[in-house]
């Protein structure tokens, strides 16, 4: 058995072993994903949301960008799961962004979002605890696995998920793995600013020593 295929089946055995949770397990899930990630946004300004400090990384705002932008088109999905039937279309794109992501105010990105999870967290808390159905949705996912090298490599494929599989995996896990993206980024470039803001006071010290 070859890495990507054991990835894979791990992942398989993780959703397998949600099956079992009542729904209100997986709204409790869910809702600390969110909790945590509203925490870390809350104190980031709309200028620190634009930082790069990482070449080839989103942007704070970038990821909350595209947090949205798969959350709602993810909601449609869940109500049609919750109604019985397969979502139509296409899986939704694992990079999707919208056209504009850094052009977007940052207090009106942080409100969508909240506006959004309030609705995912809605919907999952009305779902009985009996609710059974067979409805299925094609989900993208994305794993790390070593390459050749020893780095880490994503590993993408389309797998056929239940609704509490296809919650966890798009409000849990995506947003914990975007979360913690974030919280790179975010110490990167605190990093970068003090190191900027100390370099003139050593400028200016080491001119006086010249001078003295």
């Amino acid at each position: 058995m070859n890495r990507e295929h054991e990835a894979q089946e791990r992942a398989r055995a993780y959703f397998n072993s949600k099956r079992v949770l009542p729904p209100a397990a997986v709204r409790e899930q869910i809702v600390a994903a969110f909790d945590v990630l509203e925490a870390v946004l809350a104190g980031v300004s709309p200028d620190q949301a634009r930082w790069q400090p990482i070449p080839g990384e989103w942007s704070v705002q970038e990821v909350v960008d595209h947090l949205l932008e798969t959350y709602r088109p993810g909601v449609d999905e869940l109500r049609c799961l919750l109604a019985g039937r397969r979502p139509p279309g296409e899986p939704i794109p694992a990079g999707l962004q919208s056209k504009a992501p850094l052009l977007r105010p940052w207090p009106w990105l942080l409100g969508e979002l909240h506006r959004t999870q309030g609705e995912i967290v809605d919907l999952i808390a009305a779902v009985p605890e009996s609710f059974a159905t067979d409805a299925r949705v094609p989900f993208v996912m994305v794993v790390n696995v070593p390459g050749p090298d020893g780095a880490g490599r994503p590993l993408e494929w389309i797998e056929e998920v239940d609704w509490k599989a296809y919650a966890i995996a798009s409000w849990r896990l995506h947003t914990m793995d975007h979360l913690n993206q974030a919280r790179k980024v975010l110490a990167a470039g605190r990093d970068l600013s003090r190191e900027s803001s100390s370099r003139p006071a050593e400028s200016r010290g080491r001119r006086r020593d010249r001078a003295g």
